[in-house]
């Protein structure tokens, strides 16, 4: 029985590894132009988010994503973390796009509200809220897994520099402004598990 099963399991794994070789061969006859995808753990945020990506070259893409937060999560408290942000990147692939290893350059711009919320990257107090705009650049390094004819999973991971431009407040709904001022942020500019579709 053992052996049996044994077999069974070796045929499974060799037909799945063809089955995704084959794929691999599908997608590598024909060029892929275009995805559009949405990244996994923005959502974790409460963030709905999407973004485009198009090849420019054989081995470089250009990857356009935002993300809209509109929600107050407590409005007793007025605990909300509003904001939106684009960032589009350049990506050079190591072996072909849409496939493998790539490294980025990438920009952000956004605006932001947030209250009631402590956010230890940046320092934000839980008992104030924050409101003004931010702008950086960074490098990114991630992978790409081809998960079937048309989707495709990627994991990606950056840093850089963000410029931060704010006014504080009282807590509480149109509190008393108490500053304004400035922050200068280095380290972690991008983490992300998207899900992807392969459009054309």
């Amino acid at each position: 029985m053992k052996k049996i099963l044994s077999i069974f399991l070796f045929a499974v794994l060799c037909g799945g590894l063809h089955a995704v070789k084959a794929q691999q061969t599908e997608r590598s006859t024909r060029v892929e132009k275009v995805a559009v995808k949405t990244n996994l753990l923005y959502w974790a945020t409460t963030t709905p988010n999407a973004g485009f990506e198009f090849g420019l070259g054989k081995k470089t893409t250009l990857d356009i994503s935002g993300g809209y937060n509109p929600w107050t999560l407590n409005s007793d408290k007025n605990r909300k973390v509003k904001h939106f942000l684009v960032k589009p990147e350049f990506r050079y692939w190591l072996c072909e796009r849409f496939q493998g290893h790539f490294f980025g350059v990438h920009a952000g711009y956004g605006e932001y509200n947030i209250s009631a919320v402590h956010i230890p990257l940046i320092n934000t107090s839980g008992d104030n809220r924050y409101q003004g705009w931010g702008a950086g650049v960074g490098i990114s390094y991630g992978y790409s897994w081809i998960l079937g004819r048309r989707w495709n999973l990627e994991a990606t991971i950056g840093v850089g520099y963000v410029y931060f431009d704010y006014k504080r407040y009282d807590c509480v709904t149109c509190g008393p402004f108490r500053e304004a001022g400035t922050k200068h942020y280095f380290g972690p500019t991008k983490l992300g598990i998207s899900l992807i579709y392969m459009i054309k």
